[in-house]
């Protein structure tokens, strides 16, 4: 006997907030209704003024999505863990960098390899990572970010400076 083959069916919902009028959808107003208050049911016996809704476990916190007369919440930023893949990130970056402001020696020739020009562009790498994650990042990996850009910069200040000064010498040694 053959099988008979089951028709494959897809459902499509919509998702959108709005109406074409751009008027706010009423399932999803009663939905946020219902949140509000389940929240507010939720508050009044919460503690530490955590929103939670049934079902969560006392002490993880929900944010209830805003209503039309309530205001956002907003994280602290010291509830963001610690990222090891931005820690990681940063790290490779700063090796590349250290390594391009002498801090490695060429294999060929064992002597230090300097290559100003890519580091600056890594430092100003990092300088457009941490403008792009301000406010985003855990405390740690916010102080990781300051502190060694502030190291590399001055590095890179030392040793631009010290070969300037090698420059001059072997300009003025030259007749």
């Amino acid at each position: 006997m053959p099988e008979q083959k089951q028709e494959e069916t897809f459902k499509v919902v919509d998702r959108r907030l709005f109406t074409e009028d751009g008027e706010l959808r009423k399932d999803i107003a009663e939905q946020q209704e219902r949140e509000q208050e389940a929240a507010k049911k939720a508050s009044a016996t919460s503690t530490a003024g955590k929103h939670t809704k049934p079902g969560n476990t006392p002490g993880q916190s929900v944010v209830v999505p805003p209503g039309p007369d309530a205001t956002p919440e907003v994280a602290p930023v010291d509830t963001v863990p610690p990222s090891r893949n931005f820690q990681m990130l940063v790290d490779f970056l700063t090796r590349n960098a250290a390594a391009m402001l002498g801090g490695m020696a060429d294999p060929r020739t064992g002597q230090a390899y300097l290559d100003l020009e890519g580091a600056r562009e890594i430092i100003d790498m990092l300088d457009a990572l941490r403008e792009k994650t301000q406010g985003n990042l855990a405390k740690a990996d916010e102080d990781l970010l300051i502190e060694v850009i502030g190291s590399l910069k001055l590095t890179f200040m030392e040793v631009s400076k010290a070969a300037a000064e090698a420059m001059n010498k072997k300009a003025k040694a030259k007749p």
